[in-house]
C-alpha cells in the first residue's frame, strides 16, 4: 500500500523525536502523539524505522517509548560500556554481574504485587538496599552449590566474592572500590536513564513513572525476570 507524504513526514518526525528523547508523551508533543496513537499506518511506519534501528517502539499508557534491543550498543549500552560506568577500574565479569544483581534486587524489592500494578512500595532507603544485597547473596551462596548455580544461571558465590572485596566506608565514599560508592554509581546511572529518583541527602530511592510502566507492561511479562525473581527468593523452579 502507498503511504501519503504527510504520513511519511509525521512518521519521520516521531521517530527522530524518539531518537533524541527516547520517549514521547501526550502532554509534551500532543500532535505527534495523536498522529501515532490514532493512525495505524503511521504506527507501522515508526515501528518499521525502529526495527531497522534495532529498537522496539512501544506505547504504555500515554507515553511512547523507544527501547533499544539487547544487542544494540549504539542506542543502548554494551557490556563493556556498562562495566566501565558501573564497576571499579579494571573490573572483572564478577563485578559486572554483581552490578546487574544489585539492579535486579532493587526491582524485586519495589515490584512484587499481583494487583492492578506490580509496585508495592513508594520508596526505599539506600541502607536497606545494601542490607538486602548482603542478605540475598549470603542466602544464595549457602543454599546453592556449584551445580545449582550453573543450572539457575546465577553465580552467587562469585558475586558474593566480588561484593566482599569492596571496602566499607560509613562516611559515604563515592569510590567504586567501596560498597557505598559502588551503589552510588549504580543509582546515579539509573537516575540518568530516568528510571529512579535518587535523593542523596535523604539516602532515598524512588521509582519513576517510566520504570513503573516498563515493569507493568514489559519486563514483568518476561519469563527470565520471573525466573530470576524466584531464584532470589529461594523458591523452587
Amino acid at each position: 500500500m502507498a503511504y501519503e507524504m504527510e504520513e511519511i513526514r509525521t512518521g519521520q518526525e516521531i521517530f527522530y523525536y524518539l531518537l533524541e528523547h527516547h520517549e514521547l508523551g501526550e502532554e509534551a508533543q500532543e500532535r505527534l502523539y495523536r498522529g501515532y496513537a490514532e493512525n495505524e499506518r503511521i504506527q507501522n511506519l515508526v515501528k518499521s524505522q525502529g526495527e531497522a534501528a534495532q529498537c522496539d517502539i512501544e506505547r504504555y499508557g500515554n507515553v511512547i517509548y523507544l527501547i533499544p534491543k539487547e544487542d544494540n550498543s549504539f542506542l543502548g549500552f554494551s557490556k563493556a560500556q556498562l562495566k566501565q560506568v558501573l564497576c571499579k577500574s579494571g573490573g572483572t565479569d564478577k563485578d559486572y554481574y554483581l552490578s546487574q544483581f544489585v539492579i535486579l534486587t532493587l526491582l524485586v524489592e519495589f515490584y512484587d504485587g499481583q494487583g492492578a500494578t506490580s509496585k508495592t512500595r513508594d520508596y526505599m532507603r539506600v541502607g536497606e538496599l545494601q542490607n538486602c544485597i548482603s542478605s540475598r547473596l549470603k542466602e544464595g551462596t549457602e543454599r546453592m552449590g556449584e551445580e545449582e548455580e550453573e543450572r539457575a544461571g546465577i553465580a552467587f558465590s562469585n558475586m558474593s566474592e566480588a561484593y566482599e572485596a569492596l571496602k566499607s566506608d560509613e562516611k559515604g565514599s563515592r569510590a567504586k572500590t567501596t560498597k557505598e560508592g559502588f551503589l552510588y554509581h549504580i543509582l546515579n546511572f539509573l537516575q540518568k536513564q530516568g528510571l529512579i529518583e535518587y535523593v542523596e541527602e535523604d539516602e532515598m530511592i524512588k521509582t519513576t513513572k517510566k520504570l513503573d510502566n516498563f515493569m507493568d507492561w514489559n519486563l514483568l511479562n518476561q519469563n527470565h525476570f520471573q525466573r530470576v525473581k524466584r531464584v532470589l527468593e529461594g523458591e523452587n523452579e
